[in-house]
């Protein structure tokens, strides 16, 4: 199955562009949704904005966005005004610095994504900045709004390919727990024992290794509910009466061209 296209626009480094699309390397299409029911009902059940002091709904046009200042009074600030401060552009990934593949600690990592030239005129320019990370053993640093947020990105040659990786930003990022700083002296049997334990259970890594055996249980409940359920009574199909027209193609495409009086016909 063909990948879904998260994202286009350009990638940049000094006067070199490319136009490139983006796919996240990750999905969670697969994973079982349940819908919240009247159980009364079995109606699907809908949220909304309310206001919390009269409980009544609030329609779209009428929100804001609404900073604490104090229990019951907040800055409101405009959806205009919280776009200014974004990016100029939010379609290029304007490559701005790079630093050593490796130095930047796993911590930081969030979201990868695929990275590829949208076209066969971007294609070598594509290729020309991969290369060139890939011969310095650098990885590129730049900003892209992604997820109604401006993030920081970083760009890993990988392959005939670019992985495009958003960082978290640092007020995100906890402090190592303290349990973590752990040092004690081992016993140097205990030691070999252990490293025998370990070697005896290492093997090849295989994707089946991290499966999730509760969407397999779910999907398996699933399955059994449905068949100790009565059918849907099949919808009834209409019949399409005939027009007694038959639709030549080279007539519409004749009475297309007339109809278009700018242009010229042809002989």
């Amino acid at each position: 199955m063909a990948r879904q296209t998260y994202w286009k626009g350009y990638l940049k480094l000094s006067l070199v562009t490319a136009a490139v699309s983006l796919t996240p390397a990750t999905t969670d299409s697969n994973q079982i949704r349940f819908h919240v029911l009247n159980r009364k009902t079995r109606n699907r059940v809908e949220s909304r904005y309310v206001d919390s002091v009269t409980h009544k709904p609030i329609s779209d046009k009428d929100q804001a966005k609404g900073y604490p200042r104090s229990e019951d009074e907040y800055v409101v600030l405009e959806d205009k005004e919280l776009q200014d401060v974004g990016l100029e552009s939010t379609r290029t990934i304007d490559i701005d610095t790079f630093v050593p593949r490796g130095s930047i600690d796993w911590i930081w990592y969030d979201k990868p994504h695929f990275l590829v030239p949208e076209d066969k005129v971007g294609m070598e320019a594509f290729c020309v900045i991969r290369e060139s990370m890939k011969a310095s053993d650098v990885v590129g640093i730049a900003r892209l709004v992604l997820y109604r947020r401006e993030r920081a990105v970083l760009l890993e040659p990988q392959g005939k390919g670019i992985i495009l990786w958003t960082l978290h930003f640092g007020d995100e990022l906890r402090q190592p727990a303290s349990s973590l700083d752990t040092e004690n002296s081992i016993d140097a049997k205990v030691l070999s024992l252990m490293s025998k334990l370990v070697s005896d259970k290492t093997e090849d890594w295989k994707p089946s290794m991290v499966q999730d055996p509760i969407q397999k249980r779910l999907k398996a409940m699933i399955r059994a509910r449905q068949k100790s359920m009565p059918k849907a009574p099949a919808p009834k199909r209409q019949t399409a009466k005939p027009t007694g027209n038959v639709v030549n193609i080279m007539d519409a495409l004749k009475k297309s061209i007339a109809k278009d009086p700018g242009r010229p016909k042809a002989h």
